[in-house]
């Protein structure tokens, strides 16, 4: 008996990621915020890499000249004539706006600090969000609020101040309940928690626990003394599940909105509200796509590197000096190409999005169309993961002005709201259906609902309450 051993060799295809994909994922990533923090971070730390610092407008990135930023904005106490929204192609007066006072102007300090404030952001959303003549009531609104987000005046107050119907103060403050920070102008503690509550289970970011609603919304107090067996009969949960709400709301929920934006704009926060990543403008009737980051971040190598780079073969240079610039200058090529990458990734997805979105863009959400992360990565190449990664905690700017995340395109909610649609489309004119009517109809179908939730779903699809519909 014998026995053979021989050798070959077989190509095996294997699928291996290099660190050079892990660093391109790793910042494709970022939020902007973090962007900015890892740009800085490089700036320190690598010599061989610079930045363009050029003053740009906090919003669309724009170079701005002195004070004024050409492009967006709006001015606040101004009326922007007849227009119901606001279009970077038809601004007011000589079409500047201002961005920062006189005396600020040669002040690096000042514009260093002069960042976009809660009333800024407010203001430039609502203006967009509504007609000319609702921006007095808006801007009223806006200086009704306290230092937690919270209204102070009720809106017959609010109405007899503008001179406006209740209606009138109702679609302003409906306006206002879809800006982040998701609670801003409720009038409690309670009323702002199950605004956010609303919110994070129509976009799936956290899930929400069984009887959040009942708790919150009717056992706050106790449920901060931990008072959990009372609660839980209260509600007919047990106290596990009271237990479970109380550990949802304590890491997820925030009992002040302005807290929230001020965690979401400062250094530490892990996502920007007010500064888009993508702007989308109407232009001459046909929709463009921009990366803000593209104006922003201007990063090269430095001169002074490409120049001994260069000069790497010369017999003058010691082999501690061509290390040292290899490391640095390859070091900086490697992170401008992350960027690139990041840059360019993100302004594929956003052109697929405004391709499979456009009616909703011109339209209005009502024309929004289920669309998945899944599909947007099969028609442009990607892998949804990457898709993911591209669109997570990252904002787009839209042709009317309003600033919303990229998840508002991957709508979980698009099939809850066609049905209330069509319910009401199909509804007897002379008895529509109330929120309350829709939010049954639906349970009897087993999608639970609340009414306010459905008023929230009415009020996106731009449809009517039931008094209003009435005819």
């Amino acid at each position: 008996m014998s026995i053979e051993l021989s050798q070959q060799l077989q190509p095996v295809m294997q699928a291996k990621v290099t660190p050079k994909q892990i660093a391109a994922n790793y910042i494709l990533q970022m939020s902007s915020v973090e962007l900015q923090e890892a740009i800085a971070q490089e700036l320190d730390e690598n010599p061989a890499l610079e930045m363009e610092e050029l003053p740009t407008c906090p919003i669309c990135g724009r170079p701005v000249a002195g004070n004024y930023c050409t492009e967006c904005m709006p001015r606040k106490g101004e009326a922007d004539g007849d227009d119901t929204r606001l279009s970077t192609d038809d601004l007011p007066g000589d079409g500047t706006t201002r961005v920062r006072d006189e005396d600020d102007e040669f002040d690096p300090i000042a514009r260093a600090e002069a960042d976009f404030t809660l009333e800024d952001h407010l203001t430039w959303n609502l203006h967009a969000l509504l007609p000319a003549r609702l921006h007095p009531v808006a801007d009223h609104v806006i200086g009704a609020l306290d230092s937690n987000g919270f209204l102070t005046e009720t809106d017959a107050e609010v109405a007899a101040a503008t001179g406006v119907t209740i209606a009138d103060v109702g679609e302003v403050l409906a306006a206002m309940k879809g800006l982040e920070p998701i609670g801003i102008g409720s009038r409690s503690i309670t009323e702002s928690l199950l605004a956010q509550i609303d919110y994070l289970r129509e976009q799936t970011v956290a899930e929400v626990p069984p009887h959040a609603e009942a708790v919150v919304g009717n056992h706050l107090a106790d449920l901060g003394e931990r008072r959990f067996r009372e609660v839980a009969a209260a509600v007919g949960a047990t106290q596990r599940e009271v237990v479970t709400v109380w550990e949802f709301v304590k890491g997820n929920l925030n009992p002040y909105p302005t807290a929230a934006f001020t965690a979401a704009i400062s250094p530490d926060a892990s996502r920007p509200i007010v500064r888009p990543d993508v702007l989308i403008r109407a232009i001459n009737g046909e929709l463009s796509v921009e990366v803000v980051e593209s104006r922003r971040f201007s990063l090269h190598v430095a001169p002074i590197y490409s120049s001994l780079s260069s000069k790497l073969r010369s017999a003058e240079t010691t082999e501690d000096e061509k290390q040292h610039v290899r490391q640095y200058v390859g070091r900086a090529k490697f992170f401008i190409d992350n960027i690139n990458r990041r840059r360019a990734t993100i302004q594929r997805i956003a052109e697929c999005l405004v391709e499979r979105q456009r009616d909703y863009l011109v339209h209005g959400v009502q024309h929004l169309v289920s669309l998945t992360r899944a599909e947007v990565g099969e028609v442009i190449g990607m892998h949804e993961s990457t898709v993911s990664r591209a669109t997570a905690e990252k904002y787009v700017m839209l042709p009317t002005g309003e600033v919303v995340p990229f998840s508002h395109f991957f709508t979980a909610s698009l099939g809850i709201k066609d049905q209330i649609k069509r319910m009401i489309e199909a509804e007897d004119t002379q008895h529509p259906y109330s929120d309350q009517e829709i939010a049954d109809a639906l349970a009897e179908e087993g999608i639970a609902l609340a009414r306010r939730t459905v008023a929230k779903y009415r009020d996106e699809l731009q449809i009517l309450p039931a008094r209003l519909r009435h005819r």
